[in-house]
This record gives structure tokens, C-alpha cells and sequence, in this order.
């Protein structure tokens, strides 16, 4: 897919990738951005600090709370979340820009994220990713090996409710092996048209 193969007679469309933490969605979009350089991924805004060999504008924007803060005062985000005494959010001008110019631009979100561009953009298509099983998930969420009991066990709550908010999205990826979920989400970014699920 090149840009010049999409229309520029109509807006361009906006897929958000959502779905349980641990089920690999940061896996699929960097394999994705590696064969398909030519897809648009939306750099967050977030206010921790860059990790070593991350770069402003690249990997994040790197702001601080108050500058933050104002973007959302101002609505300049498209959806914000507070992750660990972090704030996230997706700078809304960037992705209105690449719409506007008949291009579809790709967002990677939680759950909380997808809800409130549903909310924003209604036509937005909202692809959720899903684990091969409930157990194939837990497994990997309680088999990292370096959290205590109790962060594992609030963490497979949350995923019983990421996992019960499937019927909220319009299609199901089910990422049984990292480049099948990708040549999916690759064939959906590139349908001029998506019926949903």
C-alpha cells in the first residue's frame, strides 16, 4: 500500500488497535511498521521520561504534566489515559490532518483509549486483538515471573474485563502467530471499505 494508491476525494479512515494487555499488540504494529513502513502509526504524547535510544516525535512526545494537562484543557487529544502515574494521550491535529488528506492513519490503544474514539469518531473502524484463548493469555500475564501475587492477580482481573469488551469492536484479529494477526490488520488498513463484524 502506498499513499498514492489511497483516495484523496474523501476523508481517509481511522483503525484503532485495541485488546488485552499482554496479548501482543505492541508485537504485531513494530512487525507491521517494519514490512509495512509506508503505514501511518499516531505518535502518543506522554509525560514519563524517554527511555535510553527513545527520541522526541519518534517513539513519543515527551512532555511535561502541565503541558499535558493543557493539551487536554484545550482538546488537542484525541483520548488520554493515567497509566501507572503516567499520562498518555494521542495528539488529535496529526491524525485530523492525515484524514483530512484522504489518508488512513493507524492508532494502538487500551481499551479505555478505544472508547473514547469511538466516542470522537464514530465511523472509526475498531479492531480488537485477541488472545487464542482466555488460558493462553493468563498464562503469559502470570508467567513473566517478576511481579508478586498480587500485581499478577489485579492484572488477570483487568484482563477478564478487556477480554469481555470484544463485542464493543468491529472486528476480531485473533493474534494466533504474530504474522497472521499483522497480514490482517494489513488487509484491513488497505479495504477501501470494512464491513463490520
Amino acid at each position: 500500500m502506498t499513499t498514492d494508491q489511497l483516495p484523496t476525494d474523501k476523508p481517509g479512515r481511522l483503525t484503532v488497535l485495541s485488546g488485552p494487555s499482554g496479548v501482543g499488540k505492541s508485537t504485531v504494529v513494530a512487525t507491521l511498521r517494519r514490512e509495512h513502513p509506508d503505514v501511518w502509526l499516531s505518535v502518543s504524547a506522554t509525560t514519563r521520561h524517554p527511555r535510553p535510544g527513545e527520541r522526541d516525535g519518534v517513539h513519543y512526545y515527551f512532555v511535561t504534566r502541565d503541558q499535558f494537562m493543557a493539551m487536554v484543557e484545550d482538546g488537542m487529544l484525541l483520548e488520554w489515559a493515567d497509566y501507572a502515574g503516567n499520562l498518555y494521550g494521542t495528539p488529535r491535529a496529526p491524525v485530523e490532518r492525515r484524514l483530512a488528506a484522504g489518508q488512513h492513519a493507524l492508532l494502538e490503544i487500551d481499551l479505555s483509549g478505544a472508547r473514547q474514539v469511538r466516542a470522537a469518531k464514530p465511523d472509526a473502524l475498531l479492531v480488537f486483538l485477541a488472545p487464542p484463548s482466555r488460558e493462553h493469555l493468563f498464562e503469559r500475564l502470570s508467567g513473566r515471573g517478576t511481579e508478586d501475587e498480587e500485581t499478577v492477580r489485579r492484572r488477570l482481573e483487568l484482563a477478564e474485563v478487556e477480554l469481555a469488551a470484544v463485542d464493543e469492536f468491529d472486528v476480531v484479529i485473533v493474534n494466533d502467530t504474530v504474522q497472521n494477526a499483522c497480514e490482517r490488520l494489513v488487509g484491513l488498513l488497505e479495504s477501501p471499505t470494512t464491513a463490520h463484524r
